[in-house]
């Protein structure tokens, strides 16, 4: 272990973040881009249709994710922690609980989504056009692909908290290009045509299932160096102040996650009110915005061990120059966002659907009529989102649960739903558009706050 504590302990601040942020966000991109390719293969068949179901899929896959950072957040912070205290036998321990935990949370998430698929899917906004397509995803990615999906999460977030955030960035990463190559060969050679969502989810669960083993694979190598541990007796014998300390991190990230993905089902059913074609458009706007994100949560990632180990370690003048380092990177991210999207945005929504195609080709130009429009407005969000993803995982990296939950639910409760609603009865889907820079703008500023107040003063 020593040549990994060196990056906590020894490095440069800037190299050590370099070493730890640049995978994760290799990664989170690869990742990203392979989730896009569903919908950018969907979009050559030019059917609105299909693009409006996977945008309502993606509220669900966002949740799997969320439910995987209860135990992958909340246990991998503790990891780091606990490795700055030296608790490496405890650590080890925790490491089980949180690989057994995500088990557990993936097979109940698995079985309510296989019962209640239709009524879940109509209530976030599905229509008769979208349902069957989107019925057809979530079965296969997340009635049966949640359990490799999350735990493949979890195994990362471990594996990257222990030091190993290349081989976790491989793992994740390996998968998404595995999907890749796996899209069009289902969608196109292997199905006939009009069973494309059946395709682009068929690769999806096989690219996942095999991102899980060999995550599994690594995490088992990795613990003859590292206090990791697959062991279930190792996973009953934590400590119950552990399981507490995970808790309250993993918890209120989980929250923040799905106030998030809350906040988003919420745009979906003002968006579905206005048409199945802006639904269609607030998809894919919400599909390239999540470039500039993807970048954000990597460095927000690939710091989160850093900050863990000093806070416990004692070493507050190093964990402060982590904080201020990644923010830099963060807010020169979040320009560049808002210079390319201002000019670029109606070549890059267009990448997402196919406008030539006879007989849709009306609907299709309408859609990305709407999401040139999110885009432009969206995009305005990008530096306070950054703040609020920051300052988010600052506080969980160092144990303040109950700061991280304070601050998901004013910022999605308080002042991203309502102002959403607000701004789209008074400007229509103008209007639902500005809420997001408007409500992340109020929120940025409770954020740092709340930083401020919990971070050591020393």
């Amino acid at each position: 272990m020593k040549s990994k504590k060196a990056v906590f302990e020894d490095l440069p601040v800037s190299k050590a973040l370099w070493v730890m942020a640049v995978p994760t966000v290799i990664s989170q991109l690869i990742n990203l881009i392979y989730n896009m390719v569903d919908a950018w293969f969907i979009g050559r068949t030019g059917n609105s249709y299909m693009m409006g179901a996977t945008s309502l899929t993606l509220t669900l896959v966002m949740m799997n994710a969320a439910l995987s950072n209860i135990t992958g957040i909340g246990g991998g912070s503790l990891l780091a922690r606990m490795m700055g205290a030296g608790k490496e036998e405890e650590a080890r321990r925790v490491s089980a609980f949180s690989v057994w935990g995500s088990c557990a949370i993936a097979l109940g998430y698995s079985l309510l989504l296989g019962l209640f698929t239709r009524p879940i899917l109509y209530f976030l906004g599905a229509s008769e056009n979208t349902v069957s397509y989107a019925v057809q995803y979530t079965q296969l990615v997340l009635v049966l692909g949640t359990l490799p999906s999350q735990l493949s999460l979890t195994l990362a977030h471990l594996l990257r908290n222990a030091g190993y955030s290349g081989k976790a960035s491989l793992g994740l990463s390996g998968g998404g290009i595995l999907n890749m190559f796996l899209d069009p060969l289902f969608m196109f050679v292997l199905l006939p045509p009009g069973y494309e969502v059946v395709g682009a989810a068929a690769a999806t669960l096989l690219s996942n299932v095999l991102s899980c083993l060999y995550l599994l694979f690594t995490y088992r190598r990795a613990r003859q160096k590292a206090p990791l541990s697959l062991s279930p007796a190792a996973a009953r014998q934590t400590e119950k102040g552990s399981i507490r300390a995970l808790f309250s991190v993993g918890l209120p990230s989980a929250l923040l996650t799905g106030l998030f993905d809350v906040a988003n089902i919420s745009a979906n059913m003002l968006a579905s009110a206005h048409s199945d074609l802006a639904l269609a458009g607030l998809g894919i706007t919400m599909k390239v915005e999540r470039i500039p994100n993807a970048i954000s949560v990597g460095i927000c990632q690939g710091a989160m061990p850093i900050i863990a180990y000093n806070y416990s370690s004692g070493n507050a003048a190093r964990m402060k120059k982590t904080i201020r380092t990644a923010r830099l990177w963060g807010l020169a991210v979040a320009a560049c966002a808002i210079l390319l999207f201002q000019l670029f945005a109606e070549p890059s929504t267009r990448l997402f659907l196919d406008t030539s195609k006879p007989g849709v080709a009306e609907d299709a130009l309408r859609t990305l009529a709407f999401a040139t429009l999110f885009l432009r407005i969206r995009c305005l969000a990008s530096p306070v989102q950054f703040i609020n993803y920051h300052s988010s995982f600052c506080l969980q990296a160092m144990g303040r649960g109950r700061a991280t939950m304070v601050h998901a639910i004013v910022r999605e409760l308080v002042l991203y739903i309502p102002l959403m609603i607000l701004l789209d009865k008074l400007f229509g889907v103008t209007g639902l558009a500005a809420a997001l820079p408007a409500a992340e703008a109020l929120s940025a500023m409770f954020a740092l706050y709340l930083l401020k107040r919990n971070a050591p003063q020393n």
